[in-house]
């Protein structure tokens, strides 16, 4: 067990050189996870906040956003990157494919929030209308990107969202799935985008998307974190769900453990940038189904660190997170 929880011959990982200082923890425990935990990601974000583009490129460098999802998706979430990258884009010829990419995932996100959260049918016509510029956008910026760097999988997971929010339709969404497994089978985060897609709400069928996630971690070597996509299929299943308890049987609570020991708990899991999140996947999912064993040692790993996604799914995310905590 102790092997397990703690890395290799049962001593804890060695210390990563670049995490990020634990900011002082709330009253209930815990405290939100910023730049992945990561001091190297947190100078590309504040470059990327000063709208310095030589500084953005001189801090990606550890890093490959071709492939490092977890990075990327930090750049699409921080909100001005739409305010300069386009002159990136148009300026610096050595580097336009980086920035191509970086604008593309940005403006999906920033199509995203101008639709909003709420149901398709709270949401207005000129908010439609923007999500859709914003998202024609994207799609027009991530093909080129992809022309210039043909083995990058990045851009075909970004595609993969905006597909799914344009409503493209099968054919053409699982087009881009197969791109992107052409250039990694086992890519968890566009495995993460299929499971969405294939859930009822967006037109799947039921247990399309379990079965999907069971055949991608049976080809899975231990220790890898493709792992995951069980959890994140099973929380899905309890968004469908009208029951609150509907993971909370034997059978899930058995699957999500075998999940859990064969990935992100096995000896050869590495972990990278971000890996708090991938705990946080199993965390909730294991929550949600009661279970009682494993989840103590999800919990302890994490140590209070808290990701939003996927407990946005929830109302108030840290509280639900330091709730289960607790009760683990």
């Amino acid at each position: 067990m102790f092997g397990k929880l703690f890395g290799r011959g049962g001593e804890r990982p060695e210390a990563d050189p670049y995490a990020l200082p634990v900011p002082r923890r709330q009253r209930n425990g815990t405290y939100a996870l910023r730049a992945l935990g990561d001091q190297r990601v947190l100078a590309l974000v504040e470059a990327a906040g000063a709208g310095d583009w030589e500084a953005v490129k001189a801090a990606s460098v550890p890093f490959d956003l071709g492939r490092d999802h977890g990075v990327l998706d930090q750049l699409a979430d921080l909100d001005g990157v739409q305010d300069w990258i386009g002159r990136a884009v148009e300026e610096d010829k050595e580097h336009r494919a980086t920035a191509l990419l970086i604008s593309g995932a940005r403006h999906i996100n920033w199509g995203w929030e101008a639709r909003t959260a709420e149901r398709a049918v709270n949401v207005t016509q000129d908010q439609w209308r923007v999500f859709h510029e914003r998202l024609h956008i994207a799609e027009e910026q991530l093909f080129e990107a992809a022309e210039l760097r043909p083995e990058w999988v990045t851009p075909w997971r970004c595609l993969l969202t905006s597909g799914r929010g344009m409503s493209l339709g099968p054919v053409v969404n699982r087009t881009r799935l197969d791109a992107a497994l052409r250039r990694d089978p086992l890519d968890l985060e566009t495995h993460i985008g299929w499971v969405s897609q294939l859930q009822p709400r967006w037109s799947g069928e039921p247990g399309e998307a379990l079965a999907f996630a069971r055949d991608a971690f049976a080809r899975a070597p231990q220790g890898h974190r493709i792992g995951c996509v069980i959890a994140m299929a099973h929380i899905e299943e309890w968004v469908e769900s009208e029951r609150a308890d509907c993971l909370q049987t034997p059978e899930i609570q058995a699957e999500l453990r075998n999940a859990a020991d064969h990935s992100i708990l096995h000896p050869a899991h590495v972990r990278r940038p971000g890996w708090q999140q991938d705990f946080n996947m199993f965390a909730m999912a294991l929550s949600l189904a009661g279970e009682r064993h494993t989840v103590r040692r999800v919990f302890q790993a994490l140590d209070g660190a808290c990701t939003d996604w996927p407990w946005s799914y929830f109302a108030e995310p840290q509280k639900q997170f330091a709730r289960h905590q607790r009760r683990a």
